[in-house]
């Protein structure tokens, strides 16, 4: 074996004693020697590698089963070293499994990240709530769908809430809904009517929960709760949630039972950052902080009365308002997602 064998690590194998008389050797047949000790040699070589690509594994993990490297001597008469597997036929101009394998290990897959609402990929935006949704929901979905890279859709219920299940049960509707609809942002609220006793499902009403100002403890703790649990819901699979909150009331013992309906809300918030939040009690109150019954539109910068007849649902202008703000809102989270509006 040669001394370059030797530094490229092919193992040394012992050379026969020969005791018949020695005789010149023809250069012919010494080239035809050294190539075939050549040969052998890489054969050697093929099947180290070979060994310990079966040892470790194409994707780098240890094989259970196998055998240690075969350590016969190699004759340099042979067709093929003793323990080295025949090579698999190849077509020409195909790559080699073993190659094949080891270029499909070395490559990582790109996961593509959230796709950028446009006009061919629009961002679904579903506004759902009490009657309030239905007063705003119109306007703020014109200004929405007017990006052209979002398409909004309203539902909503009148007199519902979250305060009677029983009458009308919104965590199983949305349970029902959001899977279908797949909305990439949700744009909620619930007003006056949950300014009430609280019921279950099959229509139970604790005494409790009965009376959000005379048991204002124990009626915050359960409508908190279930602001919370509405919240998860809809922001489950990285959606985006919008929570809009109600405004006062020209009578002061409903803005009194508003209050703690809106301090409730807040308390949810608290434990749940993501969700944002328009403050409609804010946007609709007067400067110190009473009932207001105009407010400045911000499109022409004029006063206008925004209030219905109750005097706590907001009338078209104030909707719109309120959708002004809501689409503000809306819009910051399209570029956020790689909205070009």
């Amino acid at each position: 074996m040669t001394s370059q064998a030797r530094r490229i690590g092919v193992p040394v194998v012992e050379e026969l004693e020969i005791r018949a008389p020695r005789r010149r050797v023809s250069r012919r047949r010494y080239i035809v020697r050294r190539m075939v000790a050549v040969a052998a040699a890489l054969l050697v070589v093929g099947g180290a590698v070979w060994a310990v690509t079966t040892i470790v594994g194409g994707d780098g993990e240890a094989v259970v089963s196998g055998s240690a490297p075969d350590t016969t001597p190699v004759d340099p008469t042979a067709d093929t070293a003793p323990g080295t597997p025949a090579a698999p036929e190849t077509a020409p101009g195909t790559v080699p499994a073993t190659v094949a394998a080891t270029v499909d290990a070395a490559t990582t897959t790109t996961v593509a990240g959230p796709v950028a609402p446009t006009a061919q990929s629009p961002a679904k935006v579903l506004v759902v709530g009490d009657s309030d949704a239905g007063t705003f929901g119109p306007y703020l979905k014109q200004i929405v769908d007017g990006t052209g890279v979002a398409e909004t859709t309203v539902d909503y219920k009148v007199s519902s809430g979250l305060a009677r299940p029983d009458f009308f049960d919104w965590p199983a509707h949305l349970g029902e809904e959001l899977p279908a609809a797949d909305p990439d942002i949700v744009v909620v609220t619930f007003g006056g009517n949950d300014g009430q006793g609280l019921s279950t499902s099959a229509g139970e009403n604790p005494q409790e929960w009965n009376d959000p100002v005379g048991k204002q403890e124990t009626w915050t703790a359960e409508y908190s709760r279930r602001v919370g649990e509405m919240m998860d819901l809809l922001a489950a699979d990285g959606r985006t949630v919008i929570w809009v909150g109600i405004p006062n009331d020209d009578n002061p013992e409903v803005t009194a039972r508003m209050k703690v309906q809106d301090d409730a809300v807040r308390a949810a918030l608290a434990t749940h950052p993501d969700v944002q939040f328009v403050d409609t009690w804010a946007r609709f109150s007067s400067g110190n902080g009473g009932w207001a019954e105009y407010v400045i539109d911000p499109r022409d910068g004029q006063g206008k009365d925004v209030r219905a007849d109750d005097g706590f649902h907001l009338n078209q202008n104030g909707a719109e308002i309120l959708a002004l703000d809501i689409a503000e809102v809306v819009k910051s989270d399209l570029r956020t997602r790689g909205a070009t509006i």
